[in-house]
């Protein structure tokens, strides 16, 4: 199984980023996906998760109205579209997944991506 998230980089306060998480080696539509980060001197966090059959998706308090997650069932890929993001918002993101939906919102996914850099200026 493989999970690899990309889409990171720098962006101005303001600005908008996409991250996308594709995965191998399971059944993609089986799966929840969720998105954590972890920025410098903190712990990981959770973002934001989608059902395995897309239609409930929760999302973190400091997140909410910014960021939206999706999947799409045939590239096997998962998104996260961040707008207005704020220097707090800098951090390493994660994709994670797992057929248990608790596990997204207790940060314990049996599969991890990698991680992809989100770097916000001021």
């Amino acid at each position: 199984v493989q999970l690899q998230a990309s889409g990171g980089g720098l962006v101005q306060a303001g600005g908008s980023l996409r991250l996308s998480c594709a995965v191998t080696g399971l059944t993609f539509s089986n799966y929840a996906m969720g998105w954590f980060r972890q920025a410098p001197g903190r712990e990981r966090e959770f973002v934001s998760a989608i059902h395995w059959t897309g239609v409930l998706t929760i999302y973190a308090n400091p997140v909410k109205g910014r960021f939206t997650i999706s999947k799409d069932n045939a590239r096997s890929t998962m998104y996260l579209q961040m707008n207005s993001l704020k220097p707090e918002d800098t951090a390493v993101y994660y994709c994670g997944a797992d057929t248990s939906w608790t596990a997204m919102t207790t940060l314990r996914p049996a599969y991890w991506g990698q991680g992809t850099l989100v770097t916000v200026s001021s």
